[in-house]
């Protein structure tokens, strides 16, 4: 399972928790379901702002969506933070979003 996978698959945890459709969550964030279906499924990875909404429509800080049990491997791990810092390195909001999300895990 990689990254997009387990984010999504948390983000569904915790809005199954508080016993709210995916409707209700789409609703709050202003996204339409079919988004926010493809995420919660880990066909797509939501952008910085959207985490941001995510976050607060469930009640939870930003690193508790990155909070998930998985079974990567080191190997997976580095890779993903690779993958991602490609994707990011020229893009300054990107850039300071994993600033944030990082800083809060050590």
């Amino acid at each position: 399972m990689n990254l997009k996978q387990n984010l999504g698959r948390r983000i569904q945890e915790l809005r199954k928790a508080q016993n709210m459709t995916q409707e209700k969550l789409a609703e709050k964030i202003s996204m339409d379901i079919t988004s926010l279906s493809k995420i919660e499924t880990g066909r797509n990875y939501p952008q910085p702002e959207t985490l941001e909404k995510i976050a607060f429509a469930l009640s939870v800080d930003i690193e508790n969506l990155f909070k998930f049990k998985n079974n990567l491997t080191k190997e997976d791990y580095i890779n993903n933070i690779y993958k991602n810092i490609d994707f990011i390195k020229n893009n300054e909001e990107k850039l300071k979003f994993l600033y944030i999300v990082s800083s809060s895990l050590v």
